[in-house]
């Protein structure tokens, strides 16, 4: 694939999770795909691991919104700098639900092969976070 069909491949996952859309992760995301996430105290592998990763946070997340900054690719790699934004109505890895609105950075680097998605290294503001929901002083 092109740099530019993977760039668009890349921004296309964040439209397939906020939309759960299991059909295009069973087509795009490489059954041996992984997730590099110091944050998340579970692996994320394969489609199932996407899924999984998608209960977790939409199930403490309402409103999701994931923004996209930029976009930068070379190689088989894709950066993407975004936002992750919506409101904590719900448990998150232990976070009891605080009604308060999220709005944090996020760096993911994709790499990609044949048209699949086989690897993603995340980087979010958890410590950010962890104030904005008020589990740790602002």
């Amino acid at each position: 694939m092109s740099i530019d069909a993977n760039k668009v491949l890349a921004r296309a996952y964040f439209a397939a999770f906020l939309e759960r859309d299991e059909a295009w992760w069973q087509r795009t995301i490489a059954p041996d795909f992984v997730r590099h996430d110091p944050g998340l105290n579970f692996e994320v592998r394969g489609p199932e691991g996407v899924r999984r990763l998608g209960e977790v946070l939409h199930g403490g997340v309402s409103e999701m919104k994931l923004p996209i900054d930029e976009v930068i690719a070379e190689g088989d790699r894709v950066l993407v700098r975004l936002r992750f934004r919506g409101r904590h109505t719900g448990d998150l890895m232990g976070l009891p639900a605080s009604g308060r609105s999220i709005d944090i950075a996020v760096m993911d680097l994709f790499r990609i092969v044949d048209g699949r998605l086989v690897e993603h290294w995340a980087l979010l503001d958890n410590l950010g976070l962890l104030k904005q929901v008020g589990a740790l002083p602002a």
